[in-house]
């Protein structure tokens, strides 16, 4: 029990006599009854059961008797009861409770057990919300200490935990004449305190708790039309009604942490007190609580911070006008992760969309948020003696400071002691850039699973004009016809007359429509001239353009026809997976040995949300049956959808658009390559007998298509480094000449086989091993391992290390 049981004040002799006088025999006058209600259907409740009428005929006293029989049975017995309906079915009309009655239950609760059924606060909360203040006056530390206690319960279900703090929480407001509730903005999180500090004189005016009791009432997502109207009336009548909506919510807007389900609830419904507010002020706010209750922690991406408010806020956000709207919901479905939340997104982008003639796709080109920067990427303000910049570099947002044109290394003291708050705006801002070019190199990239075009003008003002896009769209390859048929592929170049896209040869190409290249509808020659291109230009892409996989259709996916089952059995690590999944946009329920838990299907949605396919994998039991959590996880099935309204239908493979394939089985082939234990250069020395078979089979296996790449990335590479001379390349292996042994690296796995007898060689290699050697890409992890591998081991007779060593020469 929590600390109030310690406040309890003790009963008289006299008292416990009353209180238990007749107890016996109403109990088993109760048992009776609900033994013959037992033998009715197991979904009855007792209290529906003709049996019941006669109960309903008991004097008061037996059936005051019955309740308290039956809360010493709820909150004592050895095997847990749910006597909710029952008790309160008995406690209910004109019964004579006393004081004594309610610090008799709250013993009886005290020291007995705390089922998650809630049955044992039933009585105690009913009783509380029957006695008058001056029988609650010596007992209000009690009763606090118990909200207090109950608000941070985890065991308790919803619904008898929110009926028990209500009801007690009411007593105390009559008892002490607090104009707040403390079951509303309690303490069960850190949002109810910090508002009831700074808001106390907010809180506390006429009506204000009133209106605050009916938005928490609120019990779903779209409010009813009778809840809707007691809503108006309450802000109509109440002065400060509005004020409190709108000053709550801006708290928590700031507030950037998980809220309690209670705190959730009344957020939700001041939601909707807020969107009976017209004015763009009011628009803006929502938009922020919208984006505030969708955020989620970095450690727990699935579960917003307040995902009733979030479900809430977004509908009521998409049939406001303006551009805070669209241009909010477009950030989220970029960064949410979570499916439900998500799915009311895409539905309000599409009901957007509809509205103003627009794709959910152009919908997500016109409202990248620019957050004031300038087309050169930077955004300058004068702080005190200071310039303070905030700027687009790369692909990451910094703030510099500068005095009289020189530049300085980090925040100067001074600003940070004289100029705090305006620090923490443009610390504030930088935060929301980089966020915003987080999620654009996503959606960027999430492009190439699409059959767009633009206009030259909209491209350039979408893509290159833009400060945030800029940062990607001017280092990708794009390419421009004149009639639709006849493409030609240029890098973005600024000419005296605006932007105009140039061939590899420097020649301005004309055309009246621009789209993002893919190699998948290019010619080999094509694929690799680009390539080279690009190393010769010492051109970082911002994601896999030129050197980017294709996949096409097989004959063995035809045949399966509604499924691909090209990446099915392999043995994945389960949380490296999940985390790449969930990094790479994809949902999925997590696996765990429980109901349901078993498999998980992976869905992500493809060519501008038309499309969506689904990634089936499964829990792998762990070998010692003591252990629960998840370690490995097999792969199965990769299949297709395509959107007809709100729902999705299965597609057969062959109907697939090349781009959604290719771009899906991508994704699925990263998944594999990074997170199979065949990439762990470790694993071989702690793995488990069960998966070796698959280990070995694997490591040495024939290449992926993303392992293709990457051998013509090295064919490209390795002439541009110091061990040229020994290394070359053949079909499935970069072989390595050391001075000690000679080597055999897999491109696929990064494996390291020793000649002449094949003996596996363990190192975890330094990835800066590089140097300053430039590569076109840095979403390859691999390459930079098997590069560093390599350069490691032409020189294998510096090697210092006594593990390595040992595995040399033995």
């Amino acid at each position: 029990m929590g600390d109030w049981a310690a406040l309890l004040p003790d009963l008289t002799d006299g008292d416990r006599r009353r209180v238990e006088r007749g107890l016996s025999e109403a109990d088993a006058r109760i048992r009776a009854v609900l033994h013959a209600a037992s033998t009715h259907h197991w979904g009855s409740s007792a209290t529906s059961v003709p049996e019941w009428s006669a109960v309903e005929s008991w004097p008061v006293e037996v059936r005051r008797s019955a309740a308290l029989a039956g809360h010493l049975e709820v909150s004592t017995g050895s095997v847990p009861t749910a006597l909710n309906d029952v008790l309160r079915a008995l406690a209910d009309g004109a019964l004579p409770w006393t004081r004594a009655d309610l610090v008799w239950c709250l013993e009886v609760v005290a020291r007995g057990e705390c089922y998650d059924n809630g049955a044992h606060l039933e009585l105690p909360a009913l009783i509380a919300a029957r006695l008058t203040p001056a029988e609650l006056a010596d007992l209000v530390p009690t009763l606090d200490a118990l909200v207090n206690d109950l608000v941070g319960d985890h065991v308790v279900a919803v619904e008898p935990r929110r009926r028990a703090v209500r009801l007690i929480g009411e007593a105390l407001d009559r008892a002490t004449g607090r104009r707040v509730p403390p079951w509303l903005l309690h303490d069960g999180d850190g949002f109810g305190p910090l508002v009831r500090a700074e808001l106390d004189t907010v809180l506390a005016a006429p009506g204000v708790p009133e209106l605050l009791a009916h938005c928490a009432s609120l019990e779903r997502p779209a409010a009813p039309a009778k809840w809707q109207r007691r809503l108006d009336e309450l802000l109509d009548t109440t002065p400060g009604g509005t004020a409190a909506v709108r000053s709550i919510l801006d708290a928590f807007a700031g507030y950037g942490r998980p809220l309690h389900d209670d705190s959730d609830r009344l957020l939700r419904g001041l939601a909707w007190a807020l969107s009976r507010q017209p004015d763009e002020p009011a628009t803006d706010l929502l938009a922020r609580v919208t984006t505030a209750a969708a955020a989620a922690p970095r450690q727990a991406p699935g579960f917003p911070h307040a995902q009733r408010t979030a479900v809430a806020a977004i509908a009521l956000l998409a049939g406001r006008g303006g551009e805070a709207p669209v241009r909010t919901l477009a950030r989220l479905a970029v960064t949410v992760r979570n499916k439900a939340v998500q799915s009311r997104i895409q539905a309000a982008l599409s009901h957007l969309g509809a509205l103003r003639g627009w794709s959910v796709s152009e919908m997500m080109d016109l409202t990248v948020d620019d957050h004031g920067l300038g087309p050169d990427g930077r955004l300058c303000a004068r702080v005190g003696p200071y310039d303070a910049a905030v700027e687009v570099t790369g692909e990451k947002a910094r703030l510099a400071f500068a005095r009289d044109a020189v530049a300085l290394k980090g925040v100067p003291a001074a600003v940070k002691q004289a100029y705090g708050d305006e620090l923490k705006q443009l610390r504030d801002l930088a935060k929301r850039v980089g966020a915003t070019l987080t999620a654009e190199r996503q959606r960027v990239e999430g492009l190439l699973s699409e059959e767009r075009t633009w206009s030259p003008s909209d491209w350039s003002s979408r893509f290159l004009d833009h400060p945030i896009t800029s940062a990607y769209g001017r280092r990708l390859v794009w390419e421009t016809s004149t009639d639709g048929h006849l493409w030609t592929a240029g890098l973005p170049r600024r000419d005296s007359d605006g932007w105009t896209i140039a061939d590899r040869e420097g020649r301005a190409v004309p055309g009246d429509r621009v789209r993002l290249w893919h190699p998948a509808r290019a010619t080999t020659d094509e694929v690799f001239a680009w390539r080279e291109h690009i190393l010769a230009t010492g051109l970082t892409q911002p994601f896999k353009q030129a050197f980017r996989e294709v996949y096409l259709r097989t004959p063995a996916e035809e045949l399966t026809h509604t499924y691909s089952n090209r990446f099915a059995a392999h043995i994945l690590r389960y949380r490296q997976a999940n985390a790449l999944l969930r990094a790479r946009g994809w949902q999925a329920g997590y696996l765990g040995t429980w109901d349901g838990g078993y498999e998980s299907e992976a869905t992500k949605p493809f060519g501008g949300g038309a499309w969506r396919a689904s990634f089936h994998h499964q829990l792998v039991d762990n070998a010692d049956e003591r252990r629960f959590d998840v370690e490995y996880c097999s792969t199965d099935q990769v299949r297709f959808a395509r959107r007809d309204g709100a729902t999705w239908q299965p597609t057969p493979v062959v109907d697939v658009p090349p781009l959604v394939f290719s771009e899906a089985m991508r994704d699925v082939d990263l998944f594999v390559g990074v997170t199979s234990i065949a990439s762990d250069p470790q694993w071989a020395d702690r793995g488990e007998d069960r998966f070796h078979d698959y280990w070995r089979s694997t490591v040495v296996a024939e290449l992926a298509p993303s392992a293709q790449v990457r051998r013509d990335a090295l064919a490209r590479l390795l002439p541009r480094t110091t061990i040229a001379d020994r290394v070359r390349l053949s079909e499935r292996y970069l072989h390595v000449r050391g001075t000690i042994r000679t080597y055999r690296i897999h491109l696929g796995s990064g494996t390291i086989l020793m000649e002449p007898d094949d003996a596996y060689l363990c190192i975890v290699a330094a990835r800066d091993r590089t140097g300053r050697l430039h590569l076109p890409f840095d979403d390859d992890p691999m390459l930079s391992t098997i590069l560093s591998k390599a350069i490691m081991l032409a020189a294998d007779d510096t090697i210092t290390d006594p593990t390595v060593l040992g595995q040399l020469t033995r």
